[in-house]
């Protein structure tokens, strides 16, 4: 399968998706990419785009990755779940569990080395934990061989502006300085991704 066609198949919302919008937002980037980043789902630019991160908050990420050099079209981005939720609300844990299908293809078929969660709701279904971003972000995990690097939402920095050290933004520049060193140690990928899906049954 192709992303292409992963991309086709995904049009067809399931029915426990029926609250969420009708514009599929799927994802975009490098094919080949070596980072992964992904939110919990579309906001209301997104949807009217189809594009991910394209609001204020996707500004806000082109950005963050321009300081530290990254092109937003070397790596991958995508979100849990593909549909917009009402009023921006977090996806439920059934919308997340119904989606989940096509964002392991979408992995499967990249094969990145790095996964950047950003915010709560997909770094704790990686990490399989509920604690949140602010304990776990900047900490390196391994997921299915992959490494995962949690980050903070654009969206919370935009409503947190201060750059005072210690302050979110101020973590986030570091946390990005450490991604970009990592990125830059990375050695050709090889093989196939397996990702085993058992475990993933009981997270909710």
């Amino acid at each position: 399968m192709t992303l292409e066609q992963l991309e086709q198949q995904a049009k067809q919302k399931p029915d426990v998706l029926h609250e969420l919008s009708d514009n599929l937002v799927f994802g975009e980037g490098n094919a080949d990419a070596d980072l992964m980043l992904i939110g919990e789902a579309p906001g209301e630019e997104e949807d009217l785009s189809g594009r991910p991160f394209v609001g204020r908050a996707g500004q806000l990420l082109d950005r963050i990755l321009e300081s530290v050099s990254i092109d937003r079209f070397d790596v991958y981005i995508t979100n849990i779940v593909k549909f917009r939720p009402p009023g921006n609300r977090n996806p439920k844990p059934e919308e997340i569990a119904v989606s989940e299908g096509v964002l392991l293809e979408q992995i499967r078929l990249i094969r990145p080395q790095i996964i950047a969660p950003l915010g709560n709701v997909p770094t704790q279904y990686f990490l399989q934990t509920r604690e949140g971003i602010t304990k776990t972000h900047g900490q390196w995990y391994r997921w299915h061989g992959i490494d995962i690097f949690p980050l903070f939402h654009p969206a919370y920095l935009l409503r947190n502006p201060s750059r005072e050290q210690g302050s979110p933004k101020w973590q986030m520049w570091q946390d990005m300085k450490e991604l970009k060193s990592a990125l830059s140690a990375l050695k050709p990928k090889s093989g196939q991704l397996v990702i085993d899906t058992a475990q993933q049954g009981n997270l909710f």
